[in-house]
């Protein structure tokens, strides 16, 4: 019964951002080539965040790893692991942007959208089909941002939309993980100070580009 709800889940999950995809290529105001390039990076990601979430969950039960490898498959990865990932992740985005290998607004542009109608393509089926009435305001508000995303974009620079939707996100998340017992994000348990960290983080951002707009703007 586990196993056969652990793969019903990974099918949603899997069911969830290929709609994501989906709707992304339909919509997108980039080229071909763009959005070909750019769906193609971040299913490049998530398929790196994956991996990262196997090695969180090696290094979390490391002691039954050493004992017997194959008994780590049926452990289930936690909330610790999907922290982790998520790390590992951005480590891994800055350091090929570094190197050029990434292009950030691209890239940003393309996993807000995908995000967006994944999270709601997930919720929707946790709550009509689970029951799961927890997943009800979570999925009220990426509707609301989908929402936000298509209308204002046409009247805000992308890099600046792309940083005001996850701070809408991120404030929105955190309210919902005070209010109600538990928020779950795709399965896994995210806690308030996980979302005070990435609002900090999205204010930051903010701060720094309209510093780098005041920059540019001085030297014209």
């Amino acid at each position: 019964m586990e196993l056969s709800s652990n793969h019903s889940s990974i099918a949603m999950i899997i069911f969830s951002w290929s709609m994501g995809f989906l709707t992304y290529y339909i919509l997108s105001d980039f080229s071909k080539e763009k959005r070909k390039a750019s769906m193609e990076e971040v299913l490049g990601q998530l398929i790196n965040f994956t991996i990262f979430i196997w090695i969180g969950k090696i290094i979390l039960n490391l002691r039954i790893f050493i004992e017997d490898p194959l008994a780590i498959l049926s452990y289930p990865s936690n909330s610790n692991a999907f922290y982790l990932a998520i790390l590992l992740s951005v480590i891994t985005i800055v350091i090929q942007y570094n190197r050029g290998k990434v292009d950030a607004l691209l890239f940003s542009v393309a996993f807000t959208n995908i995000f967006l109608t994944a999270s709601f393509v997930y919720e929707f089926m946790q709550v009509i089909w689970n029951k799961n009435t927890y997943s009800i305001g979570y999925m009220g508000l990426v509707a609301f941002l989908n929402i936000a995303f298509v209308v204002i974009r046409k009247f805000v620079c992308p890099c600046r939309l792309n940083l005001l939707i996850f701070l809408g996100w991120t404030i929105g998340s955190f309210s919902l993980a005070v209010i109600q017992p538990i928020l779950m994000i795709f399965g896994y348990t995210v806690g308030p100070w996980f979302l005070v960290l990435i609002l900090i983080i999205c204010c930051f951002l903010m701060v720094y580009q309209k510093m780098k707009e005041g920059v540019i703007n001085g030297r014209n």
